[in-house]
């Protein structure tokens, strides 16, 4: 959709969810399924131009400074990488007027930026984020936010002492789905939370993250030494350089590049703070190309109660050996109903016990003389009302973004209105490091076998 386009289909819509009427949609097919198209926000205004930088120019990169452009005002100056192909293709992509580097360290001297988009290996992403910040930069960052738990403290006390403005990259809860799932989750329609379960599988070599890697790749145009920062040092390897997220040195696994999304949006949802409790477990099975982290993990995290939700407990899967051909889900269970959360859509499934238990069925009923049966009816219709013996009530409701919506857009846009000091972030250091901690305490857990105790308030291990 072009921007003149989008910003004519924004002015069309109004309100918060458009009622589209009935239809069926699979489960409790007997009962007909509210269908609820969500609202868009109004056109976004260019104002005072923004200029920005991308650090990093992979998949994310570019993905995001692309985005990052289709909001009106936002112009691209500078990009870096440490692989100069990737220069190549962002001139080839962006113009040749851009300014390319190896050395994001010159993009941050460089007064006619504004705003750094941060896409590196995740063990770049404090050192860039607070170098940036102490530069007078604004920081977008992709998700974890960090790669250590440590390093996230750095950050909030940098972004906290600064007042930089930074947002984490999990974009979800810019989504105006996950907007309204929280409505949604606040105004009861599922009752009392007491379980999350997610999932999260896939089956294909480049979902389990054995990306290309380029012919010319080599010692000439890879900046390698720069890569391995303040790891191991060791030989030129392009399988690292490129497929680094199957490493522990430079990446977070499973938790820090899945799990984290899964967390995020919950904590939006519901509010919370984190766990306390996290035990993860997993195992090598299908990928042994060299990497040192798992392909197969399952991670339960407690949650305790707090004056913002009840005590439940979540139940995270990833697997990347599913030979059923992969596939998610994220389920929010409750007393009276489950809602189940797309990317962009989600669905409210509801089921409301009557009062009465009822009687009959799988039942010691069943065993009763018929004496005790006539008996036990009458007692039991004496005790109950009519309205309460009456059956489990079932309804089903489907809401969704507008097709060719795009949460990673809505997300820039509330980075950029945070700059220009319209909005908050929605997902600043704090918040991310909230996110990030637990998906980080899952890979100790994973590591050394053993619970992991967390502390939501101070976001630390106990």
């Amino acid at each position: 959709m072009s921007d003149n386009s989008r910003r004519k289909f924004l002015k069309q819509l109004s309100g918060t969810a458009a009622f589209l009427g009935a239809g069926s949609l699979g489960a409790f097919a007997e009962n007909p399924v509210k269908q609820h198209l969500l609202q868009l926000s109004g056109p976004v205004s260019a104002n005072d131009k923004i200029r920005i930088a991308g650090i990093g120019m992979g998949i994310m990169g570019f993905g995001d400074v692309s985005t990052a452009l289709k909001v009106p005002g936002v112009e691209l100056v500078a990009v870096a990488d440490l692989y100069d192909g990737h220069l190549e293709k962002a001139k080839a992509v962006y113009g040749n007027h851009l300014f390319t580097t190896r050395d994001y360290r010159e993009i941050l001297e460089r007064k006619d930026i504004d705003a750094v988009i941060i896409a590196t290996p995740d063990h770049w992403h404090d050192t860039q984020s607070i170098a940036a910040m102490e530069k007078g930069k604004a920081v977008y960052c992709e998700k974890p936010m960090v790669q250590q738990i440590a390093e996230g403290h750095k950050v909030i006390a940098t972004q906290q002492r600064t007042k930089a403005v930074l947002q984490v990259g999990s974009q979800r809860v810019s989504s105006v789905a996950l907007a309204e799932a929280r409505k949604r989750y606040l105004a009861g329609d599922i009752g009392q939370l007491n379980l999350v379960e997610a999932k999260i599988d896939r089956h294909s070599a480049l979902g389990a993250w054995q990306y290309s890697i380029p012919p010319d790749a080599s010692p000439k145009t890879i900046d390698w030494d720069t890569f391995l920062k303040d790891t191991a040092k060791m030989p030129f390897d392009p399988v690292r350089f490129f497929r680094w997220r199957n490493y522990r040195a430079y990446g977070t696994g499973v938790p820090g590049d899945l799990f984290v999304h899964l967390i995020t949006g919950l904590h939006f949802i519901i509010g919370s703070k984190g766990p306390s409790n996290i035990y993860a477990s997993g195992n090598l099975v299908q990928w042994k190309d060299g990497r040192d982290v798992p392909d197969v993990m399952v991670a339960i995290f407690d949650y305790p109660a707090t004056k913002e939700h009840p005590s439940f407990q979540m139940q995270l899967r990833v697997n990347f050996a599913d030979g059923g051909g992969g596939g998610e889900y994220t389920r929010l269970i409750g007393t009276e109903g489950v809602m189940e959360l797309g990317w962009n859509d989600f669905k409210v499934k509801q089921h409301k016990l009557p009062v009465a238990p009822g009687y009959g069925g799988w039942d010691t009923y069943n065993t009763f003389t018929e004496q005790q049966q006539k008996e036990f009816v009458k007692e039991y219709k004496a005790k109950y009302a009519e309205a309460d013996r009456a059956a489990a009530k079932t309804e089903e409701s489907a809401y969704r973004a507008p097709a060719g919506y795009d949460d990673r857009f809505d997300h820039f846009v509330n980075f950029f209105e945070a700059m220009r000091g319209k909005k908050t972030v929605v997902e600043d250091a704090t918040f991310g490091l909230r996110a990030a901690g637990p998906a980080l305490a899952a890979n100790e857990s994973y590591f050394s076998k053993k619970v992991i105790h967390w502390d939501s308030e101070r976001m630390k291990i106990k």
